[in-house]
């Protein structure tokens, strides 16, 4: 007896198959992603500062350097929604332009602090031994001073500047970044393929890049995620103490600094940048704990 088989059963049939052949661990990733309503809130809010930063010319009502003699000092209002400072600036554009050196400033140096302490992370990792031995013993002295100290002490020989910045900032994160990308080629250094390529003779360059970096990639960038958020406030700790972006550069931790001798009578000048730091560092540590929570294959 032939099977009857109707034009419902038969899209049914299609939607198993293309689910079960579009199935993939990085969609599963995603799904478990979004159903983490905390890193949800962080993206939306991530997502949001970033469009400041890139429509801040829009979003800003005033320049950030336009000075208004005749509302110096006053709280927020409806035509200054966070209000002005001390020398009548609006502290709303000002919080929307200091997006664009926040952010970016925050990724610039963790990119430059996974570079660094990456490679001394991952060529410990993969050639053990007296290397690994040596290069971490190097690490142990860098960890053992306080990042916010050693990121003051880079800046005061180097000076100040954005590329000074970055660099301290790149040496203060080297420590922990090789200690992550050390123990993440660990885990795939013993992998039957790297033995593999090993056995029929490619180079040791060629491993970590084909084989070892791409497979850590996943510890790596969880690792980077809960790094911006860091990064950007110590960023602001800098400009806040004076060793970092100086004024009249709109910084968060700028316009904070710039407005601490205010606080008694204008606490809205420190409040909203203060809110704007707090902000961006909670939304970055949701993420990076949604995404660890996302990747991590003991959760499937």
């Amino acid at each position: 007896m032939s099977k009857i088989e109707t034009s419902a059963m038969r899209r049914m049939d299609k939607k198993r198959k293309r689910t079960k052949t579009e199935a993939s661990p990085w969609k599963d990733s995603w799904r478990r992603l979004v159903r983490n309503k905390m890193s949800v809130v962080g993206m939306a809010i991530i997502v949001i500062l970033l469009l400041l930063a890139v429509f801040a010319d829009v979003i800003a009502p005033f320049p950030y350097q336009q000075q208004d003699y005749s509302a110096i000092a006053q709280g927020p209002s409806l035509q200054h929604l966070f209000g002005t400072d001390n020398m009548g600036r609006d502290i709303f554009s000002r919080c929307v332009y200091g997006a664009r050196w926040s952010l970016p400033l925050g990724l610039l140096c963790v990119v430059a602090g996974m570079a660094l302490g990456g490679t001394f992370g991952v060529v410990a990792g993969y050639c053990g031994g007296r290397i690994d031995n040596a290069i971490m013993r190097v690490m142990d002295v860098f960890q053992a001073i306080p990042a916010i100290l050693m990121a003051i002490a880079v800046v005061a020989v180097l000076g100040n500047g954005i590329p000074q910045l970055v660099a301290a900032m790149s040496v203060a994160f080297m420590p922990n970044v090789a200690k992550t990308c050390r123990a993440a080629i660990f885990t795939v250094k013993g992998s039957e393929y790297v033995e593999a390529s090993r056995a029929i003779g490619v180079s040791k360059v060629k491993i970590i890049v084909r084989h070892l970096i791409p497979n850590a990639i996943g510890v790596i960038v969880i690792d980077a995620v809960g790094m911006v958020g860091a990064a950007i406030l110590m960023v602001s700790t800098l400009s806040y103490i004076g060793v970092g972006i100086v004024p009249p550069t709109p910084e968060w931790g700028a316009i904070l600094s710039a407005g601490k001798e205010y606080i008694r009578s204008g606490v809205h000048m420190v409040l909203f940048p203060g809110l704007m730091i707090m902000l961006t560092v909670i939304s970055f540590n949701l993420f990076g704990d949604g995404l660890r929570d996302a990747l991590d294959p003991r959760l499937k």
